[in-house]
């Protein structure tokens, strides 16, 4: 009697798969290329962030198997996505308003300035 191990079995992907999915990620470089012709101003990083989470996002689906593996995997990897988009959200904000807290900070002291002694 034969016994099958269902825990380890892998599921398997057909090559059509693959190769779609390389193409979206090629599509998705060459919109990342072009979008970075593009003047957004203060949303070009998030425009750009978009893209790269659906491109790692895709990655890890797809090529990393988490689309079919154990849920606590997927579980663990979305958690850490969170994290990590607060800990960039924080220090985004952190150093893109650093002039708002301290506007004699933001500009650089001129060198004609005049320092008094007292």
């Amino acid at each position: 009697m034969e016994q099958q191990n269902t825990a380890t079995a892998h599921h398997v992907l057909p090559l059509s798969l693959y190769f779609t999915v390389a193409g979206v990620l090629f599509v998705l470089t060459g919109i990342t290329v072009a979008i970075s012709f593009v003047h957004f101003g203060e949303f070009n990083i998030i425009v750009a962030m978009l893209i790269a989470t659906v491109k790692a996002s895709l990655v890890a689906l797809y090529f990393m198997h988490l689309k079919y593996d154990n849920k606590l995997f997927m579980a663990v990897f979305l958690s850490s996505l969170i994290f990590l988009g607060l800990f960039l959200t924080l220090t985004m904000t952190d150093t893109m308003h650093r002039g708002d807290i301290d506007p004699i900070k933001e500009h650089p002291i001129k060198k004609e300035a005049v320092f008094y002694n007292k």
